[in-house]
């Protein structure tokens, strides 16, 4: 079943162009993690904190990288972290915009499946 994995926890920076130009390598390695559909970087400057919105394959590649991603943090020196998965309702998420975000995973599901569903 298709897992979302949410990471969040205290970040000093950098933030926006300097996030990005400091983390290019680690977004090219997390690319290439076996089970990822997609990952959404989140920042928050105000609050100073950070984190990521993963999409898995399946729970198992989701654990394999919470655990590797938690070992990752704590070698960069941040403590606090926060991580959740979740199991993804594939056709609730397709009603509600997600179908290109789910990758082959909302592709398997029917909309007017998913439509015939909701009541009138």
């Amino acid at each position: 079943m298709t897992t979302a994995l949410l990471f969040r926890f205290p970040f000093p920076g950098p933030w926006g162009k300097e996030l990005t130009e400091a983390s290019r390598g680690l977004a090219n390695d997390i690319a290439t993690e076996d089970g990822l559909i997609w990952k959404i970087w989140l920042e928050d400057r105000e609050t100073g904190q950070a984190g990521g919105i993963y999409l898995f394959q399946d729970a198992a590649a989701a654990a394999r990288y919470r655990e590797k991603h938690e070992r990752r943090l704590s070698a960069m020196g941040l403590n606090g972290v926060m991580a959740n998965a979740f199991s993804v309702n594939t056709e609730l998420s397709v009603l509600t915009m997600a179908r290109a975000a789910l990758g082959d995973a909302g592709a398997s599901k029917s909309t007017s499946a998913a439509t015939a569903a909701i009541p009138s």
